[in-house]
């Protein structure tokens, strides 16, 4: 058996080099992301559409940040990225693609980092973190710019994981304030990293060997400072704190996706259905680890197992994985099985969030799981054999090309909508959610006639969701068919959408009302809209056209003042100036009209757009 090499300063230079060209690829492989623009789904929400967001950093929005649970979570460290992200870049999104890029080959660093000081393994660590740099299935968390949970959240995850071990060799109370406020943070950046003091456990027990078991000539381990052995009871309490912060941050995760209406109820997704689903993720996870091929944005749910045969399969095939792994004594491989299946648990549909049945970003801390069972494995394999050492490299160096190149097509795929969710549809059709934002993609580029078709192949895949019906009314509307719009808007819902779909929905519905001159009606539905959500600007837009119309001049006023402080525009103020006019407030129409200046040079250009707005 080959012996580790040690910690020493002998490596110290070379391990910066290897960990160096592992950021070198990282950067290579996602730079054409740079370039890529942001995507219709979460990054409007996030980012583009959401004000609390895009105006930047100020006490406001850094409050908000801290207290919201907006798109079902709780994460004010990626509230406050994203926030950053606008102050420095506004709404250019080569900024934000570009930090995902730079977290992502910090991530690949300290995952390098971590496992060589815990294990004194130089091209074991380096292949670990070198697979997890270039495996495809990471590429949806690093192109996707509201993915940025998950790149802040691993890191802290890994610093916290080196903290912990420096922790081991020289337990303290201020090494253990270190590695709880970590990983607050990481959980403050996304609960995915809830497990880590589960995983510590793992740790504990390889490579760091502090349990009281007899430690095996077999594991592949290594710790340049002897750690005395300690009971489990002991090795559990010490992570005391940590299970406290994973306990509050699952109540509070839970109550943020219930106030958002993003938890399926055990009526509309029985617990058989669950257990099923979450059997079969976990095997189609394992098949995208060593064949990733068919990765896609969005995962249909199955909501039912007929034929059985894919279920029995799945079971099947973790049955005999698992046995494999407590049959065999390396601790390495029951770490990292138990690793990919318990940091998964978390996302594996068990409390089932959205409409997915899986997704490529909820593999991104589980596979490095996979990844160490893999490196550690093969190299024990290949000291066995005694091969060569040319094979083993030559292997290494075809694997790692393989995944590049494969990670790289996946990445293409995130170059526009279009694209992106044309292949969604290729590798899962049916897929009425791919379909719906397909629509959307082709209509923002005015290709109404094609959206068309996509919106209506959605609902008839999946007439019960509302996504649908307000797209096809959303056609209905622009075609000037104004009422057929109406029964699509009231279909949607009656479906009981999202609070901001449904904001969206009594929105477009009121301006529909004021299409057919029915502006009373159309004031009653926009105050709904408000109600449902009080920070969409179009709304109070809309509203203010309406009370124009009706004669409200203070209300409108009201209204437009909302509107331009949660996106100001040149269009807006001149808005707001003519309601303050006709209500006699000339002094603040005046200033209206000066921040209308600022906005904008061509005020002639602009004050035509609000006539027209107006007159409508």
């Amino acid at each position: 058996m080959t012996v580790p090499l040690s910690a020493s300063r002998a490596i110290e230079k070379p391990a910066v080099v290897f960990g160096l060209i592992l950021v070198l690829a990282s950067l290579v492989l996602y730079n054409p992301a740079t370039h890529y623009p942001f995507i219709n789904f979460d990054d409007d929400h996030y980012i583009t559409d959401n004000p609390q967001v895009y105006r930047g950093l100020d006490s406001n929005s850094v409050e908000w940040a801290f207290t919201t649970t907006a798109e079902a979570n709780w994460h004010p460290l990626t509230w406050l990225s994203h926030e950053l992200d606008c102050q420095l870049f506004h709404l250019n999104p080569a900024g934000p693609h570009s930090v995902n890029v730079l977290l992502e080959a910090m991530n690949v660093w300290w995952l390098f980092l971590v496992l060589l000081e815990a294990t004194g393994f130089v091209w074991r660590s380096w292949m670990v973190a070198a697979l997890f740099a270039l495996h495809p299935i990471n590429v949806e968390s690093v192109a996707w710019v509201s993915e940025r949970k998950s790149l802040l959240s691993m890191f802290f995850f890994l610093v916290a994981l080196k903290a912990y071990h420096g922790y081991t060799r020289k337990p303290g109370l201020g090494r253990h304030c270190l590695v709880t406020a970590l990983f607050a943070l990481g959980l403050m950046a996304k609960p995915q990293v809830i497990t880590f003091p589960f995983v510590l456990l793992l740790w504990d027990y390889w490579p760091l060997q502090r349990t009281l078991s007899r430690r095996s000539p077999t594991d592949s381990s290594f710790s340049d400072v002897p750690v005395p052995g300690l009971p489990f009871t002991q090795l559990a309490l010490e992570k005391l704190p940590l299970f406290v912060l994973s306990a509050a941050s699952a109540m509070i995760t839970l109550k943020a996706q219930a106030a958002g209406g993003a938890i399926r109820t055990i009526e509309q997704v029985t617990m058989p259905v669950r257990l099923g689903n979450a059997a079969v993720s976990y095997a189609r996870y394992l098949g995208k680890a060593f064949w990733p091929s068919h990765l896609s944005v969005m995962y249909p749910y199955l909501w039912s197992w007929h034929p059985l045969w894919p279920l029995g399969l799945s079971f099947l095939v973790l049955g005999i994985v698992s046995g494999f792994v407590f049959a065999v004594s390396r601790r390495y491989l029951l770490v990292g099985w138990l690793w990919f299946l318990g940091t998964l648990v978390p996302m594996i549909g068990l409390v089932q969030v959205g409409g997915q049945a899986m997704a490529d970003r909820y593999a991104y801390l589980p596979f490095i799981g996979l990844f160490l069972m893999i490196s550690w494995g093969a190299a024990e394999i290949v000291e066995d054999q005694r091969w060569p050492r040319a094979i083993p490299s030559i292997a290494a160096i075809i694997v790692l090309a393989a995944l590049a190149v494969t990670a790289r097509r996946q990445l293409g795929y995130w170059s526009d909508n279009v694209t992106l969710w044309s292949h969604a549809i290729a590798v899962t059709e049916p897929n009425y959610q791919a379909q719906e934002h397909l629509g959307k993609a082709l209509a923002d580029e005015n290709r109404m006639e094609e959206a068309a078709v996509h919106f209506r192949i959605g609902v008839a895949i999946d007439a019960r969701d509302p996504v649908g019906h307000f797209n096809l009314a959303v056609d209905d509307q622009f075609q000037g068919r104004t009422q057929q719009a109406i029964d699509g808007y009231n279909t949607a819902l009656r479906l009981n959408p999202d609070p901001k779909l449904r904001g969206q929905a009594l929105n477009n519905l009121a301006m529909a009302y004021h299409e057919l001159a029915k502006d009373s009606l159309a004031e009653t539905t926009y105050k709904a809209a408000v109600r449902a959500d009080p920070n969409d600007q179009r709304t109070w837009l809309g509203m203010g056209l309406v009370e124009v119309k009706l004669g409200n001049f203070a209300a409108a006023a009201d209204a437009f003042s909302r509107s331009a402080q949660l996106r100001p525009s040149a269009v807006g103020y001149l808005l707001l100036e003519k309601s303050l006019l006709r209500g006699g407030r000339t002094s603040e129409a005046q200033a209206a009209r000066e921040k209308a200046r600022r906005l904008s040079p061509d005020l002639g250009a602009q004050q035509q757009i609000a006539d027209g707005l107006a007159s409508h």
